[in-house]
């Protein structure tokens, strides 16, 4: 894989330690931020139950992710994680059974997160798309309620991704291409020899080529209005139609909320005309999107690139969409 239009130096150290203040948003929704070592040093692991082996730790899924980014993007600057958890399962340690929860002391609480979502930014490896700067981003996501941990050991489920963070406003940008949904594995070498996979086929030329080509085509307001509509239209047609149109997947609220960023965004709202380009369009979908729960981010940021790629192809060769007819 070669990136495009490398910036800054190629020589720069990697910056490890580096603090992750400020690069928190890329979702918000339910979630906290969380210390790479507060969650290595005080978080317990869950095993599975019939047999007491070990799940595969958000520690060593991030540890893995990040060995491979060091090795992959040789010489480029690989920052410290910006970790977000949610879905705390809270414990405590045999001794303290029984004891009120207002007089348990630290050392006597246990906890561990189901779910859990990181990104790594790669900021020596830049781009430019209508004056907002991107930088390459890789991360992955973990949600436990996935595994059943009342049985023995298994096969245990991640998501990995490498794509975009626009830097303006800390959307994420992946696409289909740049996202496994399903990986599998019983162990970190196999996790770690998935995510080399995805790098390696990872084509950033192409990605940040459909970005600029959404540049390039724009809605009016009637069209955009009609979109709205018609997206939140799609929960409630029939079954039947519904597979023959492809779905946004923002839920009402999110739907909301890119209306309010039309008028509002100070990045990305419409023209004094009312248009809007597909860019900025894409921008408030993935805008709407840091409201999603951990475990429908991927999938919900995957669905807005295709949506917004199938937009751009219903204007660029005057084909008919439901969404704009």
């Amino acid at each position: 894989m070669e990136l495009v239009r490398i910036k800054g130096d190629k020589n720069a150290p990697e910056e490890k330690n580096m603090s992750s203040v400020g690069r928190d948003e890329f979702i918000e929704a339910n979630t906290t931020p969380m210390n790479f070592g507060d969650l290595r040093d005080n978080c317990i692991i869950p095993v599975f139950a019939k047999d007491n082996e070990s799940t595969i730790s958000h520690p060593e899924f991030i540890d893995a992710l990040i060995e491979v980014a060091n090795h992959h993007f040789s010489g480029q600057q690989v920052l410290s994680p910006s970790i977000r958890v949610s879905h705390p399962i809270k414990g405590r340690v045999p001794e303290a059974k029984g004891k009120p929860a207002n007089q348990l002391l630290d050392h006597e609480k246990t906890i561990y997160y189901g779910r859990m979502a990181f990104i790594i930014d790669i900021p020596s490896i830049q781009e430019s798309v209508n004056g907002n700067g991107l930088s390459l981003t890789v991360g992955g996501v973990r949600s436990c309620n996935q595994e059943n941990l009342y049985n023995k050991k298994t096969e245990e489920r991640f998501k990995v991704f490498i794509g975009f963070k626009n830097l303006v406003c800390t959307n994420l940008c992946v696409s289909t291409d740049g996202c496994k949904t399903e990986i599998k594995v019983r162990h970190t070498h196999e996790l770690m020899e998935k995510i080399n996979d995805l790098f390696v086929n990872f084509q950033a030329e192409k990605q940040l080529e459909e970005h600029k080509q959404l540049c390039e085509f724009s809605l009016t307001e009637r069209q955009f209005a009609q979109l709205i509509g018609r997206s939140k239209m799609y929960a409630h047609i029939s079954s039947s139609f519904k597979k023959q149109i492809p779905s946004l997947q923002l839920l009402d609220n999110q739907l909301n909320a890119v209306v309010r960023e039309y008028y509002k965004s100070k990045q990305f709202c419409r023209n004094e005309d009312g248009s809007i380009d597909l860019w900025r369009l894409y921008n408030l979908f993935t805008g709407a999107n840091k409201s999603s729960y951990i475990d429908t981010f991927l999938e919900r940021g995957i669905s807005i690139s295709s949506f917004s790629n199938l937009l751009l192809e219903s204007l660029k060769n005057s084909q008919k969409l439901w969404y704009l007819s």
